[in-house]
């Protein structure tokens, strides 16, 4: 009889702390309060975590990604994006840091395009090569503005939800546009961005997360040893004004080729047109994937620390920016610096300019249309 109640007992004892730790995997993350903008809007943080020692913190201004900590390949956690500590340092000056841009991510020429025949004209506050564009939405883009976010939960992850209604005529886009984007945290350690808008007129959509990376540590110096695999055979080629030229040119025996592995640094000086123009690399990858399913895209290794990164989406295209523009100015959460080259971008994407290229996959979605869209970072160490 004791032998019974001694195994009912250890019976409901693993079982309560089974039902406990079910509860707590279960448990949906809460936002806390990380500050507010300057006309008092309250702006919310939260944190995901993981079984395996990932952790994601992520806040309703620019559903920005504060802070991504993984273990290297001794367990060591180190956080691997570039950013900020404080609200007011994100509202007063940032190259889109760890943000959501948008409406239309990346540059349309000359800030114009047409739908169904009628102009439309957007702010243009980019100019490089002297020749202006519309880069990331505008002056105000999804970057800027306060998402609704709520915390989700399913299994084996943890996620945050983030809304935002952009209106008809905002930043010049036609349509009022109602965009969710969600990140999930799972044990499997990926990251999941899952996209979903819809649209009362005709307009122009692209948007990315923009995160900068840095396997070794952000504030831990350049990224220029890193190595990348694309599986992408071609790239659109950019005039001085980093706007495609249209064509879909051949990677082949030119410094944009990573269909094998090849390190940042190994031929980002090259004696390159495309290379003078961008600065280095500041270029739309056209992936291999061109079916809308969701396929490996690129992988990164960063061997002194043997973290790893696949990026896998359903999008056709991939903007690899180097950090070309970083240069000492901005001081990161760290303390240090961000000097040049430090941190890199993997945006994924439909292609630059979509609304005046005929030849490049639509961007336009329609009343009664879903844009559906998602990209999964995986992490690791060998």
């Amino acid at each position: 009889m004791k032998l019974i109640a001694y195994c009912l007992t250890a019976a409901m004892t693993i079982a309560t702390i089974t039902t406990a730790s079910a509860a707590a995997a279960a448990a949906k993350p809460k936002g806390e309060p990380f500050g507010k903008t300057a006309d008092g809007t309250p702006v919310e943080v939260f944190t995901l975590t993981n079984a395996k020692g990932i952790k994601l913190r992520a806040m309703t201004y620019g559903a920005i990604v504060l802070s991504l900590e993984t273990p290297d390949r001794n367990g060591k956690s180190a956080d691997i994006v570039l950013g900020y500590r404080t609200l007011a340092d994100y509202i007063k000056s940032t190259p889109y840091f760890g943000a959501i841009v948008g409406r239309y991510g990346n540059r349309i020429a000359q800030g114009k395009f047409k739908v169904d025949g009628k102009q439309h004209s957007l702010a243009t506050n980019n100019t490089p090569g002297g020749m202006p564009c519309a880069l990331h939405g505008g002056l105000k883009g999804f970057d800027k503005v306060v998402w609704q976010g709520e915390g989700v939960t399913q299994a084996g992850a943890q996620g945050v939800r983030f809304r935002y209604v952009s209106k008809d005529g905002e930043e010049g886009y036609p349509g009022t546009l109602a965009l969710t984007v969600t990140y999930w945290l799972s044990d499997n350690n990926e990251w999941r961005v899952d996209y979903l808008a819809t649209t009362d007129k005709a307009t122009p959509i692209n948007v990315t997360q923009h995160s900068y990376f840095n396997l070794k540590g952000e504030g831990n110096g350049d990224i220029l040893g890193h190595e990348l695999t694309f599986k992408a055979s071609k790239f659109t080629p950019v005039n001085a004004g980093l706007i495609p030229t249209g064509e879909l040119r051949p990677v082949k025996g030119t410094p944009f080729d990573f269909t094998s592995k090849h390190a940042i640094g190994e031929r980002v000086n090259s004696v390159d047109e495309q290379m003078k123009f961008g600065g280095g690399y500041d270029h739309n990858w056209v992936l291999d994937n061109q079916t809308g399913s969701l396929a490996l895209a690129a992988t990164v290794y960063e061997p002194t620390t043997g973290r790893t990164m696949e990026v896998l989406t359903t999008e056709p295209g991939l903007q690899f920016y180097c950090g070309n523009f970083l240069d000492g100015k901005l001081t990161g959460k760290s303390g240090r610096p961000y000097e040049f080259r430090n941190g890199f971008c993997l945006e994924t994407q439909h292609y630059p300019d979509s609304p005046n290229q005929p030849s490049f996959p639509t961007t336009i979605l329609r009343p009664g249309q879903t844009l559906k869209s998602t990209t999964v970072f995986r992490f690791g160490a060998n």
